[in-house]
């Protein structure tokens, strides 16, 4: 839920405390319509010798002509290239699709026809109507980007043109104090090149260009009131790399269809890897095996934080923890033709607010600024360096380095498997719901 920013009151004010024809204030003070109402009034005395009469040769009334009924404007009814309608326009009254609904296996079969279990459904109507509109959002966006992104095009011009796009169909542009908070995009979108596995968004000022020949992971955020729908799919222009997508796209499945209400999940980590290392691909004429990239995982998602307190790995392990009913997962894996392992490397882009960060004297001025900003726009959801740019912040590096440094904020940093290498990368998020799994990003692409 969107915190109330200070000019809320200043709001109330302008409702309240205006001219309804022209929105500017009263001068006087008086209360909405008193104004007018007395200024039109005259005494008893004058009312009689104030009859108009016309003056001589003055020209005659025109007949009114009847104007003819305007027609009202038809709802749309389909989206629009690039997205602009609005999604509570094309699924009015809250009618957004649901997921992929799959029944629990085994002891947790009962779920599907406990009466329990449905009442504990039923109670969470507005949780499932905030997630399947960030959903559609996502499908709707993402659909779009895959048919238009092409090589030739900047970074910055893929990434800017898939979240202003979530902001038009969520209605929701995030430039006022406050409004990326109610909904819009869930975190940077990331855009990662080969061996760039996770965590790379361009900054501003970047010049990259999309080629033929790259592999690139397109990692895309969308919540609605904090619910965030968490999903990538990985674009490749030439065809050797199709076993590759192929082998992580597999993977992804079969972590979502292993997954369920008491799966441990290094149990869950052993059947992605083995379907991820079941494949190879031949690149240049060199056959590669496709590997887990072992230190990434997936991960729970809570309210307005993209990372919770469970790990989904990609590997097999002696994790024992379980999935329970109620959590909601990000089911990512990643494959790579090389070690199979990252490292931090690279400019910063994405940026999160810590929901337990220290309580530190700032002494930086630009520090405590920049903070109330960070506070008040994006509160705990991550943020790239773009959206303080769009928002007027300027000269902020100092002051949000020094957040960093202080555990105030926490920084992502590019996350690459060795030079060389081409890595890719599949996500659904799933609701792990009291009578059904909800593959909630689900759609015909993936």
């Amino acid at each position: 839920m969107a915190a109330k920013p200070p000019t809320d009151e200043l709001k109330k004010l302008s409702v309240n405390g205006v001219n309804g024809t022209n929105g500017k204030a009263v001068a006087n003070g008086t209360k909405n319509g008193e104004v007018a109402e007395h200024s039109g009034e005259d005494s008893d005395d004058d009312a009689d010798d104030q009859t108009a009469e016309p003056a001589p040769g003055a020209a005659k009334k025109k007949k009114n002509k009847k104007k003819k009924p305007k027609k009202k404007k038809k709802a749309p009814t389909a989206q629009t290239d690039p997205p602009s309608v609005l999604m509570s326009q094309l699924f009015p009254n809250n009618t957004y699709p649901k997921g992929e609904e799959v029944e629990y296996k085994d002891e947790n079969h009962y779920r599907t026809t406990s009466e329990e279990k449905r009442h504990l459904d039923n109670l969470n109507t507005e949780f499932l109507t905030d997630y399947r509109h960030a959903a559609e959002t996502h499908r709707q966006v993402r659909q779009w980007a895959q048919k238009n992104i092409k090589p030739g095009q900047t970074l910055t011009e893929i990434a800017e043109g898939i979240e202003d796009s979530i902001r038009r169909l969520v209605g929701h542009d995030g430039l006022a104090e406050g409004d990326a908070k109610v909904a819009g995009v869930g975190f940077p979108t990331g855009l990662n090149l080969d061996h760039i596995a996770a965590h790379y968004t361009p900054n501003a000022g970047n010049k990259t260009v999309l080629q033929q020949s790259n592999v690139m992971k397109v990692d895309i955020g969308v919540h609605v009131g904090g619910r965030i729908v968490d999903s990538a799919f990985t674009i490749a222009f030439d065809p050797m790399y199709d076993n590759l997508l192929a082998a992580v796209k597999d993977a992804t499945n079969t972590g979502v269809k292993e997954a369920g209400i008491d799966v441990r999940l290094g149990e869950l980590g052993g059947y992605i890897q083995e379907t991820m290392e079941s494949y190879e691909c031949e690149i240049n004429g060199t056959t590669y095996p496709i590997k887990s990239i072992r230190n990434l995982t997936g991960h729970t998602i809570m309210p307005y934080s993209i990372h919770g307190t469970k790990s989904v790995p990609i590997v097999k392990s002696a994790d024992q923890t379980k999935m329970e009913e109620g959590d909601v997962f990000a089911i990512e894996t990643f494959g790579s033709t090389g070690n199979g392992y990252v490292h931090d490397e690279g400019e910063v882009s994405h940026y999160a607010l810590r929901s337990d960060a220290p309580k530190v004297d700032l002494r930086l001025s630009s520090a405590k600024s920049l903070l109330n900003v960070i506070k008040k726009n994006f509160g705990t959801i991550p943020f790239a360096r773009r959206y303080l740019d769009r928002l007027g912040q300027e000269k902020y590096l100092l002051g949000l380095n020094n957040l960093v440094q202080t555990g105030i904020v926490e920084d992502y940093p590019p996350l690459l498997d060795k030079k060389g290498s081409y890595t890719a990368q599949f996500e659904h998020t799933i609701l792990l719901r009291p009578t059904v799994k909800e593959v909630i990003s689900r759609g015909d692409d993936y």
